[in-house]
């Protein structure tokens, strides 16, 4: 009977180990597990180096949604497709624009609310947009006198 109660414990606290390590991996993941509320903007840029499916948006220096993905337009547009939190309300004159964290950092997404009344719905785009500044286009045109 020792050796069974002896088995049955360490079973039980191999379990728990394991299942804290799923949970660990989730949350350092930033995984959505459950499947939060969010909604689908969608931007069209000149240019949209540096930005990828899993950048951050932000409004106000705090997360609010993902980029969940890019594809070229027929014009020779990115067309790029937002996540957002469904408590985030963007209004129908939010400015989107890619920048920059630091000189040489990652690129990710801001987006500056508008004064508008009317909120962007599900699927909705924003028409305001601000690309994404290529330093070294601008270096190369510095050095070789074309500023």
């Amino acid at each position: 009977m020792k050796k069974f109660d002896l088995e049955l414990t360490v079973g039980f606290f191999l379990l728990i180990g394991i299942i804290s390590l799923g949970y660990i991996s989730v949350k350092l993941g930033k995984l959505d597990v459950l499947g939060v509320n969010y909604y689908s903007v969608y931007a069209e840029f000149e240019k949209a180096g540096g930005i990828k499916p899993g950048t951050v948006v932000e409004i106000a220096g705090v997360e609010v949604g993902k980029v969940k993905s890019l594809r070229l337009e027929k014009n020779y547009q990115a067309l790029v497709e937002f996540s957002i939190n469904g408590d985030v309300k963007i209004q129908e004159d939010a400015i989107v624009s890619i920048k920059t964290k630091g000189l040489i950092g990652e690129k990710y997404v801001q987006i500056t609310p508008g004064g508008s009344d009317k909120i962007i719905p599900n699927g909705g785009k924003i028409r305001e947009t601000e690309s994404a500044i290529d330093i070294e286009e601008l270096i190369s045109k510095y050095v070789f006198g074309k500023v």
